[in-house]
Formats: structure tokens, C-alpha cells, sequence
């Protein structure tokens, strides 16, 4: 174990044997120190003993210089407070995993009300979410449930073709989602304009807080978002003269106002989730004397399960049940990569996966669709308050499923005292939340053609339908993008008895008119000889080139002489661009070539390739070995 004499170095270094930067030979003494020199259980100088996480196994609980204990634990390692630390772990996941859950029930519940379908087909998605997604090592904080986001898409849905087949259209675009992450397309999502998932969020949110300003006043919506929008002053009115809607509405507002103040609640009481909070104030009120407000109308959790049959299953044939697929499919992994995308910014732990949580959410579906409950996205509100609760695993996701799944199996009873209306203002919070009105403002600063496109795209889907949308905005970003990736530069001039066109940039057919005046401009001028110059274009499409051809060819034909320059070639001498003129360049500096017998009679001071370990010498490097080849 000891070194060579002093200022000697060990002829056997190392990195990561046992160690970050490892630990047998050592680096002698400096010259004139009698003290110790370090060694396993020496310990005099920084030289010491350091036994680190790379390539350790026992990580950075090993023991230091003097046998110290360096204390802490890398995942996987053995370190001092390894099994405190698992044990802390356990119990803040524990703990996380009920405020997700006091978070999530009233929002399945609350979301399948919003849906048009039974309060228990919520639930079982909920479970669902927690029990099968959230198993699934995707993405190891974020939570899945029924979404609001998918509220009014899905009313529409069972609207148009019933409740018994939602089950085939959410399994088959399980199914789909699963295949998209098999052939790794999870990432693809991730390409789609920011300004048109915003646009899509919002328009979302919009129809989604009117559709629910009418359970709020224990009345039903009248149908499309528009109409939904024109009834609002029918609905106040009828709220005005009738006393239970009056309180049912008020009850909504107070849910509303305490979702935007709760959280700003010192103390304890601020940590309880605001929608908790407002269905205990509902139930309390609708238990009143002279009280009667609608409540949510509970059943049988199993009972509520609808495997879909062969009808169902017959009915695949229909264009209408086809594009239902495709919309909840694509909604669904838009909603849930995005969301994952966000939650990954909330937090420092391992990052999301995107086709293993495409996967894990394709599964979900699939068992959802099998038990004919809500399609399942990821949430934003149940995954922020799942970081927030300080989770640190999987655990905590999962775990929320089964409170779920308690809750529904052994008090049901609860459930029937809440009123819808406090249901309703959650979810006109989730979509005021979704359309999101500061983002318009903060878009229209930084790009106004982004501002247009998420505009148009919130306007499209509020007076269509999402999908129609989503493929609006889609196109509408493609569009701007091309105008923008679309910016040719032409230059003509006169130059004795040429007329000269000279291009650069990307020349596509979106700037073909600009193309041809400029050319028509060098044929008006009347001279003998024309010099097209496009060696700067970097993009010439085949409408532009075929336009430069034929004109060409149509000039010669006429007797002018023609030159023309095409991207690509060479120009004549002299006529080099002013963008690469300058200074020649300095030749690069050349690297000395060592001899292996060189580098074997004097071996370098700082660690090598093939080193194993090596101790640490804290004497400053000479001159020449400022720098190590190792760190560039």
C-alpha cells in the first residue's frame, strides 16, 4: 500500500476502481514533508483515502481518509442513514398518496357528472390511473385519472352514440396509444406548436366553464358550446327567481372563490386541498333544514362496470365511432405528454419517459375501455399536488388508486350528501385554469403569429369541435412556419450591359410571385445579358427551380445570354462571397505523437485511460501540465 519515495508517483493509477477518483497507490509526499503519506488508514493530508460512487459499490458510504465515514447514500449504495432514508421516503409517499387522493376524488367525480355519465365510472378510472398507470415506471411523479380536459369531448361523445360504447372507443385508443409507444413515436407529441396546445387547452377551458355554469345552478346545458354560451343570461334569470337555485348557485361560487384563496391560507389549514375543503362546506349546507340543492345520485361501484359486447364491438364499422377513436387518442397522449412535460419542470427526480408513459397510459385505457369507464389522461392538479406533497417514487401514485378504491368499496353513502352544484365550480376552476387568460397577453409580447395561431385555434374548437381544432391549429402552425422558414432575399441590379438577379435565403413556392417579378423586372431591363446568381439560396423547392429554368430557357430562345448560377456551384474567380473573405486562417496547432516507451519512462500526472486508482496530490501541476487532456 504505500507509495514510492518522495515526489514519486505510483506506476499503477487508476480511476473508479473503488472510488470517484480511486484509492491504492499514492501520490508521495511533497518534497521536504516528513508526515505521513496517505493510506487506507493513514490520514494526514487531502491526499487521503477517497472511496466515491463511480464504480463503487458501496457508494459514498464508505470510509474516508482515517477511516472516516463520509456519510450519505447514492442510490443503490450502503451508507450510514440508507435505511432511515427509505424509511423517510415510505412515509412522505404515504402521506403524498392521500393528498392526491383527497385531491382527486371530487375531480372523478366531478368530471364524470361533467361527462354525462354515472359518478362511479369516474371513480374506477381514478382507480384505474393509480392501480395500472401509475405501476408503470413512465413517469414516476405524474398522476392519471379521468381529465377535465377530456370532460366536454366525451359529453359529446356519449351524447351522439351512448354510453355503451364509450367502453370501445377508449379501449381501442388504449390500444392505439400502446402501439404509438412501441414504435417509439412518444416523443413525436412533443413537436406540435406550443402555441397550438395552448390554443387547445383553452379552448378546452372555455366551452368547459359555461357547460358547467348550469349543473352549478342545479339546471341542465342546452348543448353546443355556443348555445351554452347564449343561454347564460336565460339562466341567471331563472336563477334570480328561484331561491334552491339561488343557494345551489351560491354554493358554486364559494367553491370557485375558495379554489383561487385557499391555497394562500396559513398554517396547516392552507395544505388541505380547496376542493376538499368546498364539498364540506356543500354537504354541510345541503344538510340544512329548508335545503334542497341536487346531490351526486351514487350506486353500486360494480355494478356501474359495462364490458362492452358484440354489438358494441359490431358498431367498430361506423366512420363516427373511427373518428372518436383517433380524437380521444390523440387528445389523450397530447394531454398526458404535455402534462408530463410540465411535471418534470416541477421537480428534480429522474425525468419522464416518454413511450414507456405513452405505454403505461395506452394500458390504462385499455382496462378502462374493458370496463366501460372514462378515458384516462394525466392531470396536472393530482400530479403538482403529488410533487408538492414532497413524493419521491412511484409509490405515492399508486397508492392513490387504492384509497380510491376504498373510499368507493366501503362508504358510498358519503358520496350521495355532495352537491353537484360544488362539483361544478371545481371544474369551472379547472377550465378557467385551462384557458389560461394570462398566457394571450404574455404570447401577444413575444410572437404575434404564435398569438394568431392559438387564437384561431381556441376559436375553432369552441364553435366546431376539438378535433376540427386541434387539425386547424396544426395547420394553421405549419403555414406560419413555412412563411417563416420562407425568406428569400433578391437583389437586381444593372451593371453595364447585364442584369444581374442575385438570391439568397430559402426560395420556396410561398415566395414564388417575389421570384418571378424579380426575373420579369431582368427581362424589362432590356440588356444583352442576364446573370441569375442563386449559389447563396440554401433551399431552392421544385416550383422555384422549374420557374428559374423556364425562364432561362425561354431568354436564350429569344438570342440573350444567359447565365445562371444554380445553388451548389461554383462561382467564377473572383467572385468570391464578401462572407467568406478575411484573414486566412491560423493552421492548427499539431499534437506531439508520445512513444509508448516515453509515456512508460515517465508516466503523466494526471490519471490515464488505463489507470485504476490513484491518491490525490495536492501540490500545484507544473506549467506545461496546466491542462489535462482528460477535461480538454
Amino acid at each position: 500500500m504505500g507509495g514510492p519515495a518522495e515526489g514519486g508517483r505510483s506506476a499503477r493509477e487508476t480511476v473508479g476502481a473503488r472510488g470517484m477518483v480511486g484509492a491504492r497507490g499514492t501520490v508521495g509526499n511533497p518534497p521536504g514533508d516528513p508526515g505521513p503519506r496517505p493510506g487506507r488508514a493513514g490520514g494526514g493530508s487531502l491526499g487521503g483515502l477517497i472511496r466515491g460512487a463511480m464504480g463503487s459499490a458501496k457508494g459514498l458510504g464508505g470510509k474516508g481518509a482515517g477511516g472516516t465515514d463520509l456519510g450519505g447514500e447514492v442510490p443503490g449504495g450502503k451508507g450510514l442513514g440508507g435505511k432511515a432514508g427509505a424509511k423517510g421516503d415510505l412515509a412522505t409517499d404515504i402521506t403524498a398518496s392521500l393528498v392526491v387522493f383527497l385531491v382527486a376524488l371530487p375531480l372523478c367525480i366531478g368530471v364524470a357528472v361533467a361527462s354525462g355519465v354515472p359518478a362511479e365510472l369516474g371513480i374506477i378510472s381514478g382507480v384505474i390511473g393509480g392501480l395500472v398507470v401509475g405501476a408503470v415506471r413512465g413517469s414516476t411523479l405524474q398522476v392519471s385519472g379521468p381529465a377535465a380536459g377530456l370532460a366536454a369531448l366525451v359529453a359529446e361523445t356519449v351524447a351522439e352514440v351512448g354510453v355503451a360504447m364509450l367502453g370501445v372507443i377508449v379501449l381501442f385508443a388504449g390500444i392505439l396509444q400502446i402501439i404509438l409507444g412501441l414504435v417509439r413515436l412518444g416523443r413525436m407529441f412533443q413537436a406540435i406548436s406550443v402555441a397550438v396546445v395552448q390554443g387547445m387547452l383553452a379552448g378546452i377551458g372555455v366551452p368547459l366553464m359555461f357547460s358547467q355554469a348550469y349543473p352549478m345552478a342545479d339546471a341542465k346545458a342546452p348543448g353546443t358550446a355556443l348555445e351554452n354560451m347564449a343561454g347564460i343570461p336565460g339562466l341567471l334569470a331563472g336563477v334570480l327567481t328561484n331561491p334552491q337555485a339561488m343557494i345551489a348557485t351560491l354554493l358554486g361560487v364559494v367553491t370557485i372563490v375558495l379554489s383561487f384563496v385557499w391555497k394562500k391560507v396559513p398554517g396547516p389549514a392552507g395544505k388541505i386541498p380547496a376542493a376538499l375543503v368546498a364539498v364540506g362546506i356543500g354537504m354541510v349546507v345541503a344538510a340544512l333544514p329548508g335545503v334542497d340543492v341536487k346531490t351526486l345520485q351514487v350506486g353500486n361501484l360494480l355494478n356501474s362496470v359495462q364490458v362492452p359486447g358484440g354489438s358494441q364491438f359490431a358498431a367498430l364499422a361506423d366512420g363516427t365511432i373511427i373518428t372518436a377513436i383517433l380524437t380521444f387518442t390523440v387528445i389523450a397522449s397530447a394531454e398526458s405528454l404535455f402534462t408530463a412535460a410540465a411535471v418534470d419542470r416541477m421537480h428534480s427526480g429522474p425525468r419522464t419517459r416518454y413511450n414507456t408513459e405513452l405505454i403505461a397510459q395506452g394500458a390504462g385505457n385499455t382496462v378502462a375501455g374493458i370496463l366501460g369507464a372514462l378515458p384516462i389522461t394525466a392531470v396536472v392538479a393530482r400530479s403538482s399536488a403529488n410533487v408538492q406533497a414532497g413524493a419521491k417514487t412511484r409509490l405515492s401514485r399508486t397508492l392513490h388508486g387504492l384509497w380510491l378504491l376504498l373510499f368507493a368499496l366501503l362508504l358510498p353513502q358519503v358520496l350521495a350528501l355532495i352537491p353537484i352544484s360544488v362539483l361544478a365550480g371545481v371544474l369551472v376552476h379547472s377550465g378557467w385554469k385551462l384557458f389560461g387568460p394570462a398566457e394571450f397577453p404574455k404570447m401577444w409580447r413575444q410572437d404575434r403569429g404564435e398569438f394568431a395561431v392559438m387564437t384561431l385555434t381556441m376559436l375553432v374548437i369552441v364553435a366546431t369541435a376539438l378535433l376540427e381544432g386541434v387539425l386547424f391549429g396544426l395547420a394553421a402552425g405549419i403555414v406560419l412556419a413555412a412563411l417563416r422558414m420562407s425568406q428569400t432575399v433578391i437583389r437586381q441590379h444593372v451593371e453595364q450591359d447585364t442584369a444581374k438577379v442575385v438570391m439568397a435565403g430559402n426560395a420556396t413556392f410561398l415566395r414564388l410571385p417575389k421570384v418571378i417579378d424579380a426575373l420579369e423586372a431582368a427581362a424589362a431591363a432590356g440588356k444583352p445579358r442576364i446573370r441569375l446568381d442563386l449559389t447563396g439560396v440554401t433551399h431552392l423547392d421544385h416550383a422555384c427551380r422549374q420557374q428559374v429554368e423556364e425562364f432561362t430557357a425561354q431568354q436564350r430562345g429569344l438570342g440573350l445570354r444567359v447565365e445562371l448560377l444554380m445553388p451548389g456551384e461554383a462561382k467564377p474567380a473572383g467572385a468570391a462571397s464578401p462572407a467568406f473573405e478575411g484573414p486566412a486562417a491560423a493552421p492548427l496547432p499539431r499534437r506531439t505523437v508520445t512513444t509508448a516507451e516515453e509515456a512508460a519512462a515517465e508516466p503523466p500526472p494526471w490519471p490515464t485511460a488505463d489507470a485504476e486508482w490513484f491518491y490525490l496530490d495536492t501540490r500545484p501541476l507544473p506549467e506545461e501540465h496546466a491542462r489535462s487532456p482528460l477535461v480538454g
